[in-house]
């Protein structure tokens, strides 16, 4: 690293990369973001311009063995996550990759044995950010025991993007995470969420689940006729190794659906996240409801995944959000999933 500035390639330039990694990068000091690989050379053309990018490559591969590049980020969709992490590792740069972190669980060991080979460069997985703002108050919550054994969880999550009420929408155009070439296991927001979890109650230990591809075609930007086989329903049980049985939906076809929230019954303790409003409330055996729980500002998280991963390289702060080895353990989860429901059984994990 020159003068001790971070030099960053993007490769793929789509929409969090626009909206987060590009002015969070941007507003680091000695960090520069030097150069751009995008879908087309006109797009990245478009994209230098705009963000003042300096160096436009051809393709991902010439950006990856440049060597005045200390740092990629990828946003491309998952299934280029394998080839340019591992490549991208190879040539000893550090990586921060957009989520979901690959295809299946087999990429995502190979991810993970890559950055074993390379302890000294940096690999970090874009966050699920959806409760920043609660992580610190809902772990601390646990870990002080005042909900006592977690017992029971119960997750609810709703994709309502075409302002349809969640009804099921068969003239909804085809979209990249119908795609299950592009997206592999990965399922609506269930790596999300399962991430998430994972943080407050660590992994789980069992899955069975069933799905349901409830839209079956859809037509995409060229009109032209294409299948699904990703569910846009899946009910999972699982068992944690806390001991708790969680149960989750992940649905974008239930309409009117009651408001998404998770809920953690212990046996001191119930709490409820109401993740539309991001509020948390909580009772206990001595209360005849819940209550709300207010969070103390310095208590509140918020987005620095860039910073993060920065100051990761610099050897200031380790990563905590989120490590490859927590994206082994959600894409084993997404894909005992798939797994759950083509078997017939449940599936233990690790896989």
């Amino acid at each position: 690293m020159n003068n001790n500035k971070i030099r960053i390639g993007l490769i793929g330039a789509g929409a969090n990369t626009k909206l987060r990694h590009i002015p969070g990068f941007q507003k680091l000091d000695n960090v520069e973001i030097i150069s751009v690989a995008n879908r087309s050379t006109d797009s990245s053309r478009k994209i230098a311009k705009k963000y003042n990018i300096p160096v436009i490559h051809k393709d991902w591969k010439t950006l990856i063995e440049d060597s005045n590049i200390d740092a990629v980020c990828i946003g491309t969709w998952p299934n280029m996550h394998h080839t340019l992490v591992t490549e991208s590792l190879k040539n000893n740069k550090h990586v921060l990759t957009e989520a979901r972190m690959a295809m299946n669980a087999q990429e995502a060991h190979n991810m993970l044995n890559a950055s074993k080979k390379s302890p000294h460069l940096i690999a970090q997985i874009v966050p699920a950010p959806i409760t920043f703002k609660v992580d610190s108050t809902i772990k601390r919550i646990i870990q002080e025991d005042v909900l006592g054994d977690i017992l029971s969880v119960d997750l609810s999550a709703h994709n309502d993007a075409s302002n349809n009420g969640g009804f099921l929408d068969e003239a909804a155009p085809f979209f990249w995470r119908d795609n299950i070439d592009l997206s592999g296991y990965n399922i609506m927001q269930m790596g999300i969420w399962y991430e998430t979890l994972m943080r407050w109650l660590g992994p789980a230990k069992s899955v069975i689940s069933i799905t349901k591809v409830n839209v079956k075609k859809r037509k995409n930007e060229n009109n032209d006729q294409e299948y699904i086989s990703i569910p846009d329903h899946v009910e999972i049980l699982s068992e944690l190794y806390i001991g708790a049985i969680a149960h989750m939906r992940f649905s974008s076809v239930t309409g009117l659906a009651p408001d998404d929230k998770v809920w953690i019954f212990g046996s001191k303790g119930t709490l409820m996240l109401d993740i539309n409003k991001m509020d948390i409330y909580m009772g206990t055996k001595n209360d005849s409801n819940l209550s709300k729980i207010s969070i103390p500002k310095k208590d509140q998280g918020a987005w620095r995944v860039e910073e993060e991963f920065i100051n990761a390289i610099r050897g200031s702060e380790e990563i905590t959000h989120t490590n490859f080895q927590d994206g082994v353990k959600y894409m084993e989860f997404t894909e005992a999933v798939t797994k759950s429901m083509q078997l017939e059984k449940k599936i233990n994990l690790p896989l």
